[in-house]
C-alpha cells in the first residue's frame, strides 16, 4: 500500500473519530479571527484554504481522549495552536520568498510581503487573546513558552543559513524548537485538560515532541525527493535558501574529497541551475536512507511513549500517526 493511501485512510480515520470536534476548533478558529474590514476577512478567507493536515489540533483531540474526556476547553486549544502553526507558516513564507503552498498561492505570494507580516502577527495576538479567555492562565503560560522556543529555532535557523559546517546536533536543536516543540505542547495540553496526572501528561508531552523531530526530518527528505504536486510547493527550497538539513548535512560528513568539494561548492552559491545537480549527489549517497533511518528512529521514540496508555481507538490513532509522520510523500 502507498503512503498516500495509508495518509488517506488515516485521515478517514481521525476524521471519524474526530471529524466533529475538528469542525468545532475550525468554527472557534474563524469566530476569533472575524474582522471588521473586508481587507483582512478576504486574507483570512484566503490562508483558510492553506491549511493542510491540522496534524496539531487532532494531536491535542486525541491526547485528551487517550486518558480521558475532551471538553469545549479542547476546541479552545486546537484553534489557539493552529493559529500558532499558521502564523509561522504566514512568516516563513516571507522568509523563504515561497510563491506556493499546499497549491495555493502564499499570502505574499498574493498581496505582499506587508500583509503577510501583518497577518502573521494579528494570528499571534488572536491566539493569545483566545487563550486567555479560559478560566486559568496554565495554557497561555505553556502556549507562550512554546511560542518563544518555536520562534528561537525559526531565528536561530536563520542565523545558520549558510553554515557548511552544521552538524547534525545543530540541525536537531532548531527542528526541536520550529517543529517540534508545538506539537509537543498541542499533546501536552491535551492530556493536561483531559485530566491526566503529571506522568501521563509528561509522556504525551515526549510522544509529540519525538513525532514533531520525525516529521520535520521525513518534511525535509521531501524537498529533495517528493514531487511538487505532491507535496504542494516549491522542491529544492532548502538548498536555494541554503538551509543545511540532514541529508545534506550526511553528505557532507561522509563524502568522499571530490564529492564533499562539488557539494560544497554548490551549497556556497546555490542556483536553481545547479539544484539538479546536488539533486544528484544526494540521491547518488547514503544522505536519503540515512535521514529516513534518522526519521524512523525518532518515530520508534515517539510509539514507546505511548506504552502505558489504555488501548482506545484514540491511543491506536497515536501509533498510527507516527508512521505517517516518519514515512510520507506529502
Amino acid at each position: 500500500m502507498s503512503s498516500n493511501t495509508t495518509g488517506r485512510i488515516l485521515l478517514e480515520r481521525v476524521h471519524e473519530l474526530l471529524g466533529d470536534e475538528l469542525a468545532e476548533a475550525d468554527r472557534v478558529f474563524q469566530k476569533e479571527l472575524q474582522a471588521s474590514h473586508r481587507y483582512v476577512n478576504d486574507v483570512l478567507g484566503h490562508v483558510s484554504r492553506m491549511q493542510g493536515k491540522r496534524l496539531r489540533p487532532m494531536l491535542v483531540f486525541l491526547a485528551g481522549k487517550a486518558v480521558g474526556e475532551t471538553t469545549e476547553v479542547h476546541h479552545v486549544l486546537a484553534a489557539v495552536v493552529e493559529m500558532i502553526h499558521t502564523a509561522t507558516l504566514v512568516h516563513d513564507d516571507v522568509l523563504d520568498e515561497a510563491d506556493t503552498r499546499r497549491h495555493v498561492a502564499t499570502v505574499n505570494g498574493r498581496w505582499n510581503v506587508e500583509t503577510s507580516v501583518l497577518f502573521g502577527d494579528y494570528l499571534f495576538t488572536h491566539a493569545f487573546h483566545l487563550a486567555a479567555t479560559l478560566e486559568t492562565t496554565d495554557a497561555c503560560r505553556l502556549i507562550g513558552r512554546a511560542t518563544n522556543v518555536v520562534c528561537e529555532g525559526e531565528m536561530a535557523q536563520v542565523h545558520e543559513r549558510g553554515n557548511l559546517e552544521l552538524d547534525e546536533a545543530g540541525y536537531l536543536a532548531i527542528i526541536e524548537g520550529k517543529t517540534a516543540e508545538l506539537c509537543a505542547v498541542s499533546c501536552h495540553l491535551g492530556a493536561r485538560y483531559a485530566g491526566a496526572d503529571e506522568e501521563t501528561v509528561a509522556a504525551l508531552d515526549r510522544y509529540g515532541r519525538n513525532l514533531g523531530i520525525a516529521f520535520q526530518i521525513a518534511d525535509d527528505v521531501l524537498d529533495v525527493t517528493g514531487t511538487e504536486n505532491q507535496v504542494g510547493k516549491t522542491l529544492g527550497r532548502d538548498f536555494l535558501e541554503q538551509k543545511m538539513t540532514l541529508p545534506a548535512i550526511r553528505l557532507l560528513e561522509t563524502a568522499d574529497d571530490a564529492t564533499r568539494r562539488e557539494a560544497l561548492t554548490l551549497l556556497a552559491e546555490p542556483t536553481p541551475e545547479g539544484w539538479p545537480r546536488m539533486h544528484e549527489l544526494l540521491e547518488a549517497s547514503d544522505a536519503i536512507d540515512f535521514a529516513t533511518t534518522r526519521a524512523r528512529e525518532y518515530a520508534t521514540a515517539a510509539r514507546a511513549a505511548l506504552v502505558d496508555l489504555p488501548d482506545s481507538p484514540a491511543r491506536r490513532l497515536l501509533d498510527d500517526v507516527v508512521d505517517f509522520a516518519a514515512v510520507r510523500s506529502y
